[in-house]
């Protein structure tokens, strides 16, 4: 017993003080992408040439990403000549719309609150049943990790059921394989009304890497309504608790 005592006061206060204390993010960490117009040259097209997923368009020296299709691999990065592209170290991204995750380079227009009679309901207590349609396990960890002691998700109400009905809506990673479609279909008429929909992962929001492809559906808004949508490959679990307290207005508003 006196050893585990010791132990614990060795270790000290191991939870996250987010979101009052911004995180300490690792150096080699990729957030938003931002981009120096000036240098862009007319008709290069290198950028959007090797982006393996098509997140990137080019017309003239005009630049935009779909954010909600970016694996932040840095291959825009690498391929530009001119070294326009750079990776930041943002990790705000989540949305409250699809639109909203195409970007030029800018700041985007993040997740709003929920209305006041949707907050009223769920405001101070959230419970969300995971759906995994077709993902690679990443998504799926940084899900998991939000539950551990360093991010301790439960304090701020939110937390994960085993059950459809006996949650106030649905986390969807994955790129919802045409195997799953019917289970996130099913999943989403089991959870009472009203009800939440966050789409975590570039295969939840457009299908990812295998966007295009016939066996998967090309994000999940294309099935049902989406609430929240938290872009990445994964997205950091700061980016998903950011745009989870957002939604809940448990964060001040970031607009640029």
């Amino acid at each position: 017993m006196l050893k585990t005592l010791s132990a614990r006061l060795r270790q000290g206060h191991q939870t996250s003080g987010f979101p009052d204390v911004e995180p300490l993010l690792p150096a080699r960490f990729r957030g938003l992408p931002v981009i120096d117009h000036v240098k862009c040259g007319d008709g290069c097209s290198a950028c959007a040439d090797h982006c393996p997923t098509q997140a990137i368009k080019r017309v003239g020296r005009h630049t935009e990403f779909d954010m909600g299709a970016c694996l932040f691999c840095t291959e825009c990065e690498h391929a530009c000549p001119q070294g326009a592209i750079r990776m930041t170290s943002e990790y705000r991204l989540s949305t409250s719309t699809r639109d909203a995750l195409h970007t030029d380079g800018k700041a985007l227009q993040l997740a709003h609150a929920l209305d006041k009679r949707m907050l009223s309901l769920f405001g101070r207590s959230l419970r969300l049943r995971q759906v995994s349609a077709g993902g690679c396990g990443g998504c799926e960890a940084d899900v998991a990790v939000l539950s551990t002691v360093v991010f301790d998700i439960s304090r701020f109400g939110i937390q994960f059921v085993a059950s459809p009905r006996h949650a106030d809506g649905m986390l969807i990673t994955g790129a919802v394989s045409k195997n799953m479609s019917a289970a996130v279909r099913s999943t989403y008429e089991a959870i009472p009304d009203p009800k939440l929909v966050i789409a975590v992962g570039a295969c939840a929001i457009s299908g990812g890497p295998f966007r295009g492809h016939p066996e998967v559906e090309n994000g999940v808004s294309e099935m049902i309504p989406v609430d929240l949508f938290v872009p990445g490959c994964p997205p950091h679990p700061y980016t998903i608790l950011d745009g989870l307290l957002r939604l809940l207005d448990r964060r001040e508003p970031r607009i640029s």
